[in-house]
């Protein structure tokens, strides 16, 4: 069982709302631009507790089983250029530049580090799918549930939650392995927009959503 935040009329409200196990052999836990530069946007000691968290997380769902994938982003110097003008986030990337695909900032954190057999893919816009082959190596996979962790929560964990979501994946969005600079923004995606496309609930509660399904197979 986990704790759903809800409103009743203008009450904010809590309830217990059972979440069905996950096949962890069906399962991936995508953990999305944890790079320094991004890392760095958080305070400190937020930031390192975070990192904290997700790797518990990966070591959860690598131990039950499941798919570890991470989503990095980073660009050529052929990428930069082809941005135009009229993107406003990602212009302001190519003016700035220091995000090479193959640069050191542009690497997962060192304790986050993928292992053999992971998938990793390199994105050139904000969301997990569309400039990736996520989707099809995915499915290669047999995956079909996701549990996302990513920075920031306002923009890759929103983008891929929408973009999977039509995709018909299960959604599991580990809100304390997300994080926003913009706490309000956090707060309010997790409470009022997510739970419309996903069970949002905490990496604690990972053991207990994938061990029943395990142990049944």
């Amino acid at each position: 069982m986990i704790e759903k935040k809800g409103r009743d009329g203008g009450n904010l409200m809590t309830t217990s709302v059972p979440v069905p196990a996950a096949d962890p052999r069906r399962t991936a836990l995508l953990v999305m631009d944890y790079q320094t530069p991004i890392v760095r946007l958080l305070p400190e000691t937020e930031g390192a507790a975070l990192v904290r968290r997700v790797a518990d997380a990966i070591t959860t769902v690598r131990r039950a089983g499941g798919t570890i994938a991470y989503v990095r982003v980073g660009f050529t110097p052929e990428e930069l250029a082809a941005i135009p003008a009229e993107n406003k986030m990602f212009s302001a990337i190519a003016g700035r530049g220091g995000m090479d695909a193959d640069g050191p900032a542009t690497a997962v954190v060192g304790e986050l580090a993928p292992a053999d057999g992971d998938i990793v893919v390199r994105k050139t816009r904000v969301g997990s799918f569309s400039t990736t082959d996520l989707h099809d190596r995915l499915t290669r996979r047999g995956v079909t549930t996701l549990a996302l962790a990513g920075i920031s929560t306002s923009g890759v964990v929103l983008s891929t939650v929408r973009d999977a979501a039509d995709r018909d994946y299960r959604l599991l969005v580990l809100s304390d392995g997300c994080a926003d600079p913009d706490a309000q923004a956090h707060e309010v995606l997790m409470e009022r927009v997510f739970p419309r496309q996903a069970d949002v609930l905490g990496i604690a509660e990972l053991p207990h959503l994938l061990e029943p399904a395990a142990a049944a197979g």
